[in-house]
């Protein structure tokens, strides 16, 4: 494996466009007001009007849901996942709908960090192995790779971490 020697080049921006290397690191946290909406097995599981976004320098924006927006029964055989060095400790999830499973698709952080307490227990969904998740009306495009799961949206620009050769960004 070879590691790139500097980030990349950011892509042009046009007008109404977020750069994700203009994000921040460490990571900011906001409200989001559009509708979320995450589908599996042909049905909605999860939909809200309340969830939050975290931006990250190179990475398109991660959404997280509050836990009664998600249907019940949705997530189960909860295990310890990662640490992430500015959220904790995460918990992942399997996501079940009808005869449709995702293993390990949704994580959350129980317990995070003072900066993220906002977060406590909402959960974040891998858009890949969903049927399909929507911002707003727009259906989003998972972030390149398996690890990370950030959601890509028109007006969102990378390049994204995540594929080939970005480890070293």
């Amino acid at each position: 494996m070879t590691w790139p020697s500097a980030r990349p080049a950011p892509d042009p921006t046009g007008p109404g466009e977020e750069s994700v290397w203009a994000y921040p690191r460490p990571p900011r946290l906001e409200a989001v007001a559009q509708r979320l909406r995450v589908m599996l097995g042909g049905a909605v599981i999860a939909e809200t009007e309340a969830g939050f976004r975290v931006l990250e320098t190179s990475h398109p924006p991660t959404y997280y849901l509050p836990p009664g927006d998600i249907v019940a029964g949705t997530l189960g055989n909860a295990r310890h996942g990662g640490i992430c060095e500015w959220k904790g400790r995460a918990m992942l999830f399997d996501v079940g709908s009808g005869d449709h499973t995702a293993p390990g698709a949704a994580w959350t952080y129980p317990d995070p960090t003072p900066d993220f307490r906002a977060l406590a227990g909402y959960v974040a969904f891998y858009a890949g192995p969903m049927d399909a998740c929507f911002v707003g009306a727009n259906r989003v495009t998972p972030q390149p790779g398996t690890f990370y799961g950030g959601w890509i949206t028109p007006g969102i620009v990378g390049p994204f971490k995540g594929g080939p050769g970005s480890m070293g960004w």
